[in-house]
């Protein structure tokens, strides 16, 4: 049991660091163009997505982690 769970563990690890680094970051190089890049923009599409995503895979990183320190105690 516990070995399916560090397994679990292990990839939703790399699952979240994918996801994270797939995000992407603030305006990018339209602030040396003139654009303003504090204007509030919604997500949507594949950021909105990515977003959830992240949320639900750090849920799930978090229980099992909590599970197995259970197990081990």
């Amino acid at each position: 049991m516990l070995t399916y769970l560090n397994i679990a563990q292990i990839i939703i690890s790399l699952a979240l660091i994918l996801v994270i680094l797939l995000q992407v970051r603030g305006g990018g190089l339209g602030g040396i163009f003139g654009q303003p890049d504090t204007v509030y923009r919604t997500r949507r599409g594949l950021e909105k997505i990515l977003f959830q995503l992240t949320i639900v895979l750090v849920v799930l990183f978090i229980t099992i982690a909590i599970i197995t320190l259970r197990i081990n105690f």
